[in-house]
């Protein structure tokens, strides 16, 4: 186990060393005169996840304190997403429901104490949090991923329980836990019920990329004083029905019929939208042998693994939050046994986190990840950064992964079983503005499209850049270089189309006619 340690650690070192030193051609675009296009592009824009959560819960990353003026929690936002686009992330996982509230506006939980300091209270001057950060994120080429708790009912720190919230409304569905928490029941058909109608009407009612569930399924014990989840009411009704499943079999096949059921109803309603599910980063000790720690399948009764094998996700973020060379829950050994697991090709995308520490060492320890994770997923490669403030408070890392693995602009890889039919290819047109070339596009269905590619040639070089859905040109050099150097002509460029699932229209290529 030490000599493979040493070897994954050593190989992606190397990654890094590459990563940061080279930078690799890609990218395409067109030209004025001749129109081909290709059956294989001439060049492709790099596929890679980059996203980070934005927790509201406690306040952890916004607004940064309950009550702030709605212009003030708008700057913040801002300011987040702007540092996310500055260093080219392409998605947002945005909590939006934190404890059986919400930072949107809901008919069915009230507005979160976390936004106001008070528990269904509206923004003053009011707005729809959740509508601004989609608008804003959008227009940054940002994905937006709904973040909900599915069954927290209140938090320790959410303030007073108001007369709104379900601890009131709909008490049969909630306990109690010893450290102060309430807690929906699982097993109740009124819990399934009450969650199930939350998110779909998130997903109908707002132009969604994802929705998103952490590790919260059952609490962890501690929530209780390490005492037993106190569910004996549904499962004295459960045996009194005739059940036969242990009790620990009974709490997951609810958790099971849950996930299941999310994932059809939000692809009968809206196919484009992707669920991801982020489990506890270890299924069970033991899984693969090396592996200790808690066991999430019998003490959260996440069956985590059952959900991937089934194809009930569209992406699956284990949190592995832990450093390549901790043996007993090695980042790259629990990566590679839940690849092992991913039976439906699904994306995987692990969270990873190493805290904020602005260390040489911690930043290695990052890049070392995500340059791990591009080797051994390479046909869908990405990770999740928790939380956005250990970027944002942490220059060094942000630093490190823009000249870094974060160089070059990435799409959100493509989703096939979802939809595999690419857009139609924009119209182009160019015109010469003295020293530049003025590359300008329309299409049939630009509702359709989330992103534009231009790709470009000098001296049979390719690169490209990734445009917003708002843009419709992009000046180019007609001539790089300067006196130092030689200089290079641009030959040809393309524009393509890309989806809300990621396809990619057909490349033309463009040849330029230098005057």
């Amino acid at each position: 186990m030490m000599k493979l340690l040493r070897y994954v650690a050593g190989l992606c070192a190397f990654w890094l060393i590459q990563a940061c030193s080279s930078s690799q051609p890609a990218a395409t675009q067109q030209e004025t005169a001749k129109t081909v296009e290709t059956s294989k592009p001439s060049a492709k824009a790099d596929t890679e996840f980059r996203a980070a959560w934005v927790a509201t819960v406690a306040n952890i990353n916004w607004p940064s304190k309950p009550g702030l003026s709605t212009q003030e929690q708008q700057r913040e936002a801002i300011e987040l997403l702007d540092f996310l686009q500055a260093h080219k992330f392409n998605a947002v996982i945005f909590q939006v429901r934190p404890q059986t509230d919400a930072l949107y506006n809901s008919k069915l939980e009230p507005w979160s104490y976390y936004l106001t300091g008070q528990q269904g209270k509206a923004p003053d001057p009011y707005y729809d949090p959740l509508e601004f950060w989609i608008e804003a994120a959008h227009d940054r080429g940002l994905e937006l991923h709904v973040w909900l708790n599915p069954y927290r009912a209140h938090h320790v720190a959410g303030g007073e329980i108001s007369e709104q919230s379900i601890v009131k409304t709909k008490p049969e569905l909630v306990v109690k836990l010893e450290q102060g928490y309430w807690w929906m029941d699982p097993a109740k058909q009124g819990t399934q019920d009450h969650s199930t109608a939350v998110v779909m009407d998130l997903v109908k009612r707002y132009d969604l990329d994802g929705v998103h569930f952490d590790d919260y399924f059952y609490p962890y014990s501690s929530y209780n004083n390490e005492k037993d989840f106190p569910d004996d009411e549904s499962w004295a009704a459960y045996l009194k029905s005739g059940g036969t499943l242990s009790r620990g079999d009974w709490r997951r096949q609810s958790v099971n019929q849950f996930i299941e059921r999310l994932y059809s109803e939000i692809k009968a309603e809206k196919p484009h939208v992707k669920f991801g599910l982020s489990p506890f980063g270890v299924w069970r000790p033991g899984y693969p042998a090396s592996i200790e720690g808690m066991d999430q399948y019998d003490k959260l009764y996440a069956d985590a693994r059952l959900w991937l094998n089934k194809g009930w996700v569209d992406y699956f973020t284990p949190q592995l939050y832990w450093p390549i060379n901790r043996i007993p829950q090695s980042f790259p050994v629990l990566l590679g046994w839940w690849a092992g697991e991913n039976t439906q090709k699904r994306h995987l995308w692990p969270g990873i986190n190493v805290g904020r520490d602005s260390s040489a060492l911690n930043v290695r320890e990052t890049m070392s990840q995500i340059m791990i994770s591009r080797g051994m997923l390479p046909e869908s490669q990405g990770v999740v950064h928790w939380s956005i403030s250990s970027l944002t408070k942490n220059p060094n890392m942000a630093r490190s992964l823009l000249s870094g693995p974060y160089k070059k602009e990435a799409l959100v890889p493509a989703s096939p079983w979802l939809d595999s039919t690419a857009p139609a290819a924009p119209s182009v047109t160019t015109t010469t503005q003295g020293d530049s070339l003025k590359v300008s596009w329309t299409h049939p269905d630009e509702k359709d499209v989330f992103r534009w590619i231009v790709y470009y040639q000098y001296n049979g070089r390719w690169d490209y850049k990734i445009l917003n859905r708002n843009d419709r040109s992009l000046d180019l050099e007609l001539t790089t270089g300067g006196a130092a150097t030689t200089p290079a002509a641009l030959s040809q460029i393309a524009v393509t189309a890309v989806d809300r699932v990621g396809n990619e229209s057909a490349f033309q290529e463009i040849g330029l006619t230098q005057q």
